[in-house]
Formats: C-alpha cells, sequence, structure tokens
C-alpha cells in the first residue's frame, strides 16, 4: 500500500464477490502508466453493460429528490448496488445515518476512494416540462447529484470487476457522503480520519461543460442566527413586545453594511427562514440562515466573528437574545495537477457527448428560458485542463483534499447557459441529457481509477505535489468545529 510505505497507515482486509463482470482476463497486468487499450476495453464494457443499472439509479434518485441528511432512500439504493456488487458495506459512518462506505479489497496496494453525493436542494420541485413549475415547492436536483452519485458507484463496480479479472492488488472505497448542500456531510469524516489511510480520492460533479480543470472554490461557513424577544399583540399592546423580527432585521442592515469593508472576493448569503407566523402578533422567535465565503479559511472565521458580533448588537438595540449554531464549515480546493493530467487523459480516450435529435429539442426549448444560449455542440468537445480558474461555490469535497490527493471533473449533464441550482438543471438531470454525462463520468472515473492502481509511481509523484501544496506545518482543523452532525439542518 502506497500511503503505508509513506504514512505507515493500516488496510482492513475485505473480501467480495463480481458483479457486472465485462471485464477481460488478461495473463498479466498492464504496465505502469497508460491502460493498455485491451484493459480499457474490458472497463468501458462494463459501464456499458450496466448501464440500465446506472439509469435506474440516478433516475430513482431524482423522483426521491431527497435532502440533506435525510437521504434514506437515495443512500440505501446506493449502498445495495454496492452491495449486490460484491463491496463489503458499511453504513451510519461518522455519526451520519445516511453515510456509508463501500469497500472491496484484494491484497495489499493503494487505497483509492471514489466519492459519491446524492442529496437534493430545497425549493427545486419541477417534472420533466421545460417550462418552469411549482417554484418554491419541494426539493429538487439542481445540483445534478442523482447523477453524481450513481455514476460515482458505478464506476467503482466497474472498476471491481476488472480488478477481479485481472488480480489487481489494492483496496477500492466508495464513500456515500450525504449533506453536500450545506451540511458537510464529508467534513464529518474528514474529522474522524476515515480518510487518513487514502491514498488518492477521486469525484466529479455534473455541469454544463466536459473538463478535467481543477479550479478555485471558497471556503465558508454557515449557520442559523436565532433571535428570541417576547410576544404581545402587535396593534392593542406594542409595547410589551420585543420582536425578534426586529433583531434579524437590524442584524441583516448591519452585516450589508459591512459588506463594503469586508476583504475582496468575500461573499455573505442569507436567508430568513423564520420571521414570524401573524403580523398581528409580534414574534417571539425569527432564524436567519447565513453563509459567509472566501477562497481563505482563515479570512471566513474572521468575517464571521464580525457578524456575530453584528448579531450581538442588533440583539442589544432591540431587547432580545441571540444565539448562533454552525450548521456547517469547508475548506477551499487543494489542486493536484498531477492527477488532473491523468483524469483529462482518460476524459479525451472516451470523447465528448453527442446528443440525439429528441435531446437537442428538449435542450432547445430550455435554452429559450436562459439569458445566454451558448453552442449546444459544445457538449461535444473536452475544455482544456488547466489548474485555476474560479468555481465560485463551495464543497465539503475540498475537505478530503487537505487530507490525500483528490482530483475530479465535469461533464456536461446541463444545458450549456444553465445556472447552477435552477430548475433547467432539474429538467436535464432527470433526462437522457443528464444521463450521458453521467454515463462519460462513469467511465473516465473508471479508467482513472484503473490506471491509478497501477501507477505507484503516479501516486507517489501525486503525494509529493500535495504535501509541497498543502505546506510542512498544516494540520487538519475543521471549520465547523467539534460540533456533532446538523442531523436536521433543513428541517
Amino acid at each position: 500500500m502506497i500511503k503505508a510505505s509513506l504514512r505507515q497507515s493500516s488496510m482492513r482486509a475485505i473480501t467480495a464477490a463480481a458483479f457486472g463482470i465485462a471485464a477481460l482476463t488478461l495473463s498479466s497486468p498492464a504496465a505502469a502508466g497508460p491502460l493498455s487499450p485491451e484493459h480499457q476495453s474490458a472497463i468501458i464494457s462494463t459501464v456499458e453493460s450496466n448501464q440500465a443499472a446506472i439509469d435506474h439509479a440516478a433516475l430513482e434518485l431524482w423522483k426521491f429528490a431527497e435532502l440533506g441528511y435525510q437521504e434514506h432512500q437515495s443512500a440505501a439504493l446506493l449502498a445495495q448496488q454496492l452491495r449486490d456488487a460484491g463491496f463489503n458495506v458499511e453504513t451510519g459512518i461518522a455519526n451520519e445515518p445516511t453515510a456509508f462506505m463501500a469497500s472491496f479489497k484484494n491484497g495489499d496496494g493503494p487505497v483509492i476512494a471514489v466519492l459519491a453525493e446524492y442529496d437534493a436542494l430545497p425549493g427545486l420541485s419541477q417534472t420533466m416540462n421545460p417550462v418552469q413549475e411549482n417554484a418554491g415547492g419541494l426539493a429538487g436536483h439542481g445540483c445534478g447529484h442523482n447523477l453524481f452519485g450513481a455514476a460515482s458507484v458505478h464506476s467503482a463496480i466497474a472498476v471491481k470487476a476488472w480488478m477481479q479479472a485481472n488480480n489487481i492488488k489494492g483496496e477500492l472505497r466508495v464513500y456515500g457522503t450525504p449533506a453536500e448542500e450545506g451540511g458537510s456531510g464529508k467534513v464529518y469524516m474528514v474529522r474522524d480520519g476515515l480518510f487518513d489511510d487514502v491514498d488518492i480520492s477521486l469525484h466529479w460533479h455534473p455541469g454544463n461543460a466536459n473538463t478535467a480543470r481543477q479550479g478555485d472554490t471558497m471556503s465558508n461557513v454557515s449557520g442559523k442566527f436565532r433571535f428570541y424577544g417576547t410576544s404581545s399583540h402587535a396593534a392593542a399592546a406594542p409595547d410589551k413586545g420585543r420582536s425578534a423580527l426586529d433583531g434579524i432585521e437590524a442584524m441583516n442592515a448591519m452585516v450589508n453594511l459591512m459588506r463594503e469593508h469586508v476583504p475582496d472576493r468575500t461573499r455573505i448569503h442569507y436567508a430568513i427562514t423564520d420571521g414570524g407566523k401573524a403580523p398581528n402578533v409580534v414574534p417571539a422567535y425569527a432564524e436567519a440562515y447565513y453563509y459567509v465565503r472566501h477562497n481563505n479559511p482563515e479570512i471566513v472565521r474572521d468575517v464571521l466573528e464580525r457578524v456575530k458580533l453584528a448579531a450581538d448588537g442588533a440583539a442589544l438595540g432591540t431587547g432580545t437574545r441571540v444565539e448562533f449554531e454552525a450548521i456547517g464549515g469547508v475548506y477551499s480546493m487543494l489542486p493536484n495537477e498531477t492527477l488532473m493530467h491523468v483524469m483529462d487523459r482518460n476524459l479525451r480516450s472516451v470523447g465528448g457527448i453527442e446528443w440525439t435529435a429528441e435531446e437537442i429539442a428538449l435542450a432547445t426549448e430550455i435554452q429559450k428560458t436562459l439569458t445566454t444560449q451558448p453552442d449546444l455542440a459544445s457538449v461535444g468537445q473536452i475544455e482544456d485542463a488547466v489548474i485555476g480558474g474560479d468555481f465560485g461555490g463551495s464543497t465539503d469535497v475540498s475537505d478530503v483534499s487537505w487530507v490525500t490527493p483528490t482530483v475530479g471533473l465535469s461533464t456536461a449533464t446541463f444545458v450549456p447557459g444553465s445556472a447552477g441550482h435552477s430548475w433547467q438543471n432539474v429538467v436535464a438531470a432527470g433526462s437522457t441529457i443528464g444521463l450521458k454525462g453521467a454515463h462519460l463520468a462513469t467511465k473516465t472515473l473508471a479508467l482513472t481509477t484503473a490506471e491509478l492502481f497501477q501507477s505507484p509511481d503516479v501516486i507517489a509523484e501525486a503525494t509529493a505535489e500535495f504535501e509541497r501544496r498543502r505546506g510542512p506545518n498544516f494540520q487538519y482543523r475543521a471549520l465547523l468545529g467539534d460540533r456533532a452532525p446538523a442531523l436536521n439542518y433543513r428541517d
């Protein structure tokens, strides 16, 4: 095992049976480096033979549309597919009921992890109609995590079949990670040491383009400010009341004034999640849900403390009381150029996406609702792989990237020009447009994972780069502190 030699870690022995084997058994494994055409063909064949299972999982998760830490059906479906494929599956890891770790081990060798997500977003329910419906309704997969979970799981299933057919040594893991959307599910896994013996972690994300570019993400901390006041009749006895909503509004006003005086590229967002129940009752309780983001985690910590002071001042000025609960906190992404080139090469070996006339027609209808309409032919292309460029958002994959070398890719699962977290993305994620992007991701992840199992020199180079980038004195410290998982943050 690579990390064992580098960091004296240990592995657990787990054996499993084959699933969906379309792998070609060769007399000996291919040499380190790019996979041989025979091995590539075997892995691609396994993915394609399991395409119906991939699509079933992705579309069932799309229908479930479960919010963070509520993904019971989604996690159970993916975990069962892995059990059926012969993986050993442990559920409820890191004190998260909808998290799991699946493992297949064949002797000593690298430990390689594939990450799977499956939570939906609130207020994005939508049918397959390319016209917005149910605005502000129930949850929907506006970030495509139904595709994410299905593709990651089946990339690992294909790699396991190849490992067994060719006696490839090492341990393959799938981490089922809930609540990426604000719940920081992976952070608790990292904090609990579940990645300490992992050599390489791989992930992907649905997007508008096909690329292995490793861009910047933003560190963030999220939390809920809860104000407590005194209720009274808003007309007959307003002087007897102290409005918790006044506390929220005073806090928001001060934070909005603060925006001029924070470091450049700081982002602060909030939603009033409870502002009272009736206009004629002075609200005794109100709640605001805040995010603070920046690429530098230390700036996030500093700005959050200033937001807390604004909340304290608002409570003092309105005669109310305030409490703060940290809900999530994630680092910014630590890129790895060595791994990026491996991922990019395998993405290009699979190639871009070709849509049918029906898919082009659906995409065209969706584009009519967008402010920009890029060329739909772009889904057939592979963009350049570079380090850098602002992804704008945040992800708990970032915390994984600070404890093990990590690499990801994006594929064109959405209509070019679509915004993230949109109803348009919900439609695409439930259609064959999204499924084709998931198929490309499954193949690319599988090929990259397989190549790394046979490339100890690449793992060593990636690990050396990882150590250089994070610095000699780095010690991981979770931004959300020592709190337990916020299992009810979506309630």
